[in-house]
């Protein structure tokens, strides 16, 4: 029974130091209270030492994006670290550039505060909330996609069209703690006491599993927002913008946050992809909006119709749909510039497009999905 008992011996041993050493940790090294000067005494904190700077920030009111909620798996929560807390983590540096790293950019969920720091984030940040929100609205937009409305109450959102919000899940079935994922907002930013967002179900995915099969009309989340710098430029450039699945959502945010502000001198074209009729969504709006906005067109493709869709639209890949329409309807001469939101190969595909028909990469926006 020994090549049992062994192994469970060094585990249980294991398990003891491991305790041991967290409680140590927390006699031993007692760091006190810690200041945290933030963007040169923009705003000065007083925290207990010993805790990640994220969770530290986020605790006084100051959030940092966040997607993975803390535990080192997106890279979003960077900011400038100018007090010297020693050299960059493995866990940190996969997401830094080397120009990142030579500018003292950390992983904020990475630096754990034991002394007093200075630190520098983008000054937008400070705008940034946690609202308690209800369940307003759950809709199937299609088998895998549901259209959820949040109502924040008495509280307001400020927000430019293609930020997102991050929702923080609850602990439910096996997964302990909370967990935060970044969602576009679809809203319009008029409607201020309300955000909606388009969830996609992700197979094992921890927050769209939860929506999906968890969450109710009525349930209450809390939600961390504004996010993110994917917006329309405040140029005249025709806006060709090419998205698929739930990456509809800041485009239609966009599209009506123009409408709102009685923007008729600018064009946009929007490309929407979709493998089969089943997963397009909001086409009547869409098609309505086309309409009555003459400087709006809407272009939706079938990469795979099927014979009971019936389909009398383009068909093909979107990225070729892409090319014909800049080459035939909208001109290489055009003053362009692209705006994408979809997956890193999409995203990748589209540029080799639009830089091949004269649009410039560093006038190409998008929204990456990880």
């Amino acid at each position: 029974m020994s090549f049992i008992t062994a192994p469970l011996t060094i585990a249980g041993v294991a398990a003891v130091l491991a305790a041991l050493i967290a409680v140590v940790d927390r006699i031993v090294n007692n760091y006190g209270e810690c200041e945290i000067d933030i963007n040169k005494g923009t705003k000065k904190l007083t925290v207990k030492g010993g805790e990640p700077l994220l969770g530290l920030l986020s605790a006084e009111g100051i959030f940092l994006p966040s997607a993975c909620g803390g535990r080192g798996s997106c890279g979003a929560c960077k900011c400038q670290v100018t007090t010297d807390v020693g050299p960059h983590l493995p866990t940190e540096t996969p997401y830094l550039t080397d120009g990142e790293i030579a500018d003292s950019i950390h992983l904020s969920c990475q630096v754990k505060v034991k002394t007093d720091l200075s630190i520098n984030i983008p000054e937008e940040l400070f705008n940034v909330k946690q609202f308690d929100a209800k369940v307003l609205s759950i809709r199937d937009l299609t088998y895998d996609i549901k259209e959820v409305v949040f109502d924040l109450g008495d509280e307001d959102i400020t927000f430019k069209a293609g930020m997102y919000v991050q929702i923080v899940v609850p602990p439910y079935a096996k997964v302990k703690g909370t967990t935060q994922r970044a969602y576009s907002m679809s809203s319009r930013p008029l409607d201020n006491h309300k955000v909606e967002v388009l969830i996609r179900l992700v197979p094992g995915g921890i927050a769209t599993t939860y929506v999906h099969e968890q969450l109710k009309e009525g349930d209450s989340m809390q939600l961390v927002g504004p996010f993110g710098d994917f917006r329309r430029s405040e140029t005249n450039a025709t806006m060709v913008c090419v998205a698929g699945g739930s990456g509809m959502a800041p485009f239609k945010s966009i599209i009506h946050e123009m409408i709102d502000n009685n923007i008729t001198d600018r064009e946009l074209w929007y490309f929407f992809g979709a493998r089969s009729l089943r997963d397009m969504f909001y086409m009547e709006e869409m098609r309505a909006l086309e309409k009555e906005h003459p400087w709006f067109h809407f272009v939706p493709a079938l990469s795979e119709p099927q014979e009971e869709d019936n389909w009398t639209g383009d068909v093909g890949l979107i990225t070729d749909v892409l090319d014909r329409y800049i080459k035939d309807k909208i001109g290489v001469d055009t003053d362009m510039e692209g705006y994408l939101c979809g997956s890193p190969g999409m995203i990748n595909a589209c540029n080799n497009v639009m830089t091949a028909n004269s649009i410039p990469l560093e006038k190409i926006y998008y929204d990456k999905f990880a």
